[in-house]
């Protein structure tokens, strides 16, 4: 595989929604499985890129909540390959200082992959490389609403006065609460909408489209979106002339 270019600025955090793999399969007259389990070579790449490249965060969107809709089949077959990969991959990552967390409500999950994830999460805990977060089961208003209880609890305990909670006490709850904000988040597929994922997270994300199905999108197309991110201005609200006259000069 070609060595990633270091570009500048890198993203701390890259969320990606990986999407198209029925569509992939549909167009080689393969079932819909068959191109879920083509993505897997395309998560290695993503994570191989962006660890090489000094992503610190990476972000996949495996399964949401709504994922649960599609036929039982299909389902099965995608929670097979889920307990397969975490158990094919988790050494490799752990290898490459890569740490896995899941994010998201493990409550649906069956027990046997609930005790996968967090034998996976238990294995790589100490990698220092890159953190590599997976959504199963994931929604971002469900992220919301869970974040939104868990503060009404301390209020009604007496630890919290209505009045305190900020956007950042908010923050601070949901599943990612401890780490960056995605500078990034793409989606491939050639579909345009985030689809309830990151809501809150992704209030000033990048956003970067592919029109290439989740299989085909390997290295180069990874490079290309990190490519496209550091030639954006980024202005948080502010003027593109505030944000030139702030900059750091150049060597």
């Amino acid at each position: 595989m070609e060595k990633t270019k270091q570009v500048t600025p890198v993203p701390r955090h890259v969320a990606v929604i990986m999407d198209g793999n029925n569509r992939w399969a549909k167009k080689r007259l393969m079932p819909g499985v068959a191109g879920h389990k083509a993505g897997v070579d395309a998560v290695r790449a993503v994570i191989k890129t962006c660890a090489e490249a000094g992503v610190e965060v990476l972000t996949l969107f495996a399964f949401s909540s709504e994922n649960w809709q599609r036929p039982a089949d299909e389902v099965g077959a995608l929670m097979e390959l889920f307990l397969m990969a975490l158990r094919r991959e988790v050494r490799k990552l752990s290898a490459n200082g890569i740490r896995l967390r899941i994010i998201g409500d493990r409550s649906r999950f069956a027990p046997e992959l609930q005790a996968a994830m967090r034998e996976a999460e238990a294995l790589t805990a100490n990698g220092k490389s890159m953190l590599l977060q997976v959504a199963a089961n994931y929604g971002g208003q469900w992220d919301i609403t869970q974040a939104a209880q868990r503060l009404a609890r301390e209020v009604q305990a007496g630890h919290l006065a209505a009045e305190e909670i900020t956007p950042e006490l908010i923050q601070g709850c949901l599943s990612t609460g401890d780490q960056p904000l995605p500078d990034l988040c793409i989606r491939t597929g050639g579909e345009h909408r985030i689809s309830n994922f990151l809501l809150w997270q992704l209030a000033y994300a990048e956003l970067y489209f592919s029109d290439l199905y989740w299989p085909d999108f390997k290295h180069e197309a990874m490079q290309a979106a990190l490519l496209d991110f550091a030639s954006r201005q980024r202005r948080f609200g502010k003027t593109g002339e505030q944000v030139e006259a702030e900059a750091p000069p150049s060597c």
